[in-house]
């Protein structure tokens, strides 16, 4: 079984030969950690990483949003700051921070590029077709933050806020923008051949979500709804992430036809996420970065890995699991998540 008919069983509860388990390392690392260390552990875990060879010399690529000390300024107008390199970095000049600019604003060309950074669609076909003759699915997904973190983008968090209370007759418009925007990459996604699609953008906080059900139900749920349509009728998996606690928004983010819901173990709760969500979505489990596999013992990421698998997890399918790693987690720690994702990876096979 390839990886993708192994994926696609899994997200449609068809009995894989494997939970499938990402290990992403994100660009940071590569200048935290010693690259001779980082590599071995790869090297020892080829579940994770098939036939990776490794290099005298890694240079990571830091996207325009990760570079330090260049602040880029988005197809949107937002400028973007970070203060380390391969760290996404956040929006420090909203161009709509003051309503008197909206007449002469003027959105990005979907043809040009995907919001953030150029695309060019003949590429992105030939990267689709290439992933089904490798056999993985064809994966598309709008950029990370495609609406209401696009909103906060070009307005400012609280200035959104009191859009939305105060039903500002302009905001539908932007809105509308947006919208229009994101369902023009969708199509195309669509038309180069996209199997799976993701809409990813965070709503949840520490504790509880960051815009009130109410508000989001009124104002951003339609759009992700009329912008999933066209996916499902074209039978494109649909996949949902948000981090933080969504906990009272989850109901709202899988309505509408999604089939795989990334979201994180422990703000949401385990047994909280197997109660609400196992056996009736996919569930694509963002395993913990701010508490065990940071702080606890190997032996403690073993457990946590082993809970998750037998609580979220079923022979039948429907969970998915991925890390994503950044510096400050200690390599001993690295290297006992890679060993629990591989081995419960086949806990039911």
């Amino acid at each position: 079984m390839t990886s993708g008919e192994n994926l696609r069983k899994a997200v449609r509860f068809e009995k894989p030969d494997w939970i499938p388990v990402t290990f992403h390392i994100n660009p940071a690392c590569w200048q935290y950690y010693p690259q001779d260390a980082l590599q071995e552990l790869m090297v020892k875990h080829p579940f994770l990483f098939p036939g990776y060879e490794p290099k005298n010399k890694v240079v990571p690529y830091f996207s325009p949003v990760q570079r330090k000390d260049h602040p880029y300024k988005d197809p949107w107008g937002c400028v973007w700051t970070t203060t380390d390199d391969g760290i996404t970095g956040s929006v420090t000049t909203h161009p709509l921070a003051d309503w008197s600019a909206f007449e002469s604003y003027v959105p990005p060309d979907p043809e040009k590029t995907d919001g953030l950074i150029p695309i060019n669609w003949k590429q992105t076909k030939n990267d689709m077709e290439d992933a089904k003759k490798r056999g993985d699915l064809a994966i598309a997904g709008l950029r990370h933050g495609h609406t209401f973190l696009q909103l906060c983008d070009i307005r400012g968090y609280e200035n959104l806020m009191f859009d939305m209370a105060d039903d500002e007759p302009r905001l539908s418009k932007l809105i509308g923008m947006v919208e229009d925007f994101n369902l023009a990459l969708v199509k195309r996604y669509i038309n180069a051949g996209a199997e799976w699609i993701s809409y990813p953008e965070d709503l949840g906080m520490q504790s509880g979500p960051m815009i009130s059900p109410d508000f989001f139900r009124h104002y951003i749920k339609p759009c992700y709804q009329r912008m999933i349509a066209p996916a499902r009728e074209a039978g494109c998996i649909i996949h949902m992430h948000s981090d933080g606690d969504i906990r009272k928004l989850v109901d709202d983010l899988i309505d509408g036809g999604v089939e795989v819901i990334n979201l994180q173990d422990l703000v949401n709760g385990i047994d909280w996420i197997a109660g609400k969500l196992a056996g009736k979505v996919c569930i694509d489990l963002d395993i913990d970065r701010q508490k065990i596999t940071r702080y606890g013992t190997p032996a403690q990421i073993d457990a946590l890995i082993r809970e998750e698998v037998e609580k979220l997890g079923a022979p039948e399918g429907g969970l998915t699991m991925i890390y994503g790693l950044y510096p400050g987690v200690p390599l001993e720690n690295v290297g006992a998540l890679m060993e629990a994702m591989e081995r419960y990876a086949t806990y039911y096979n």
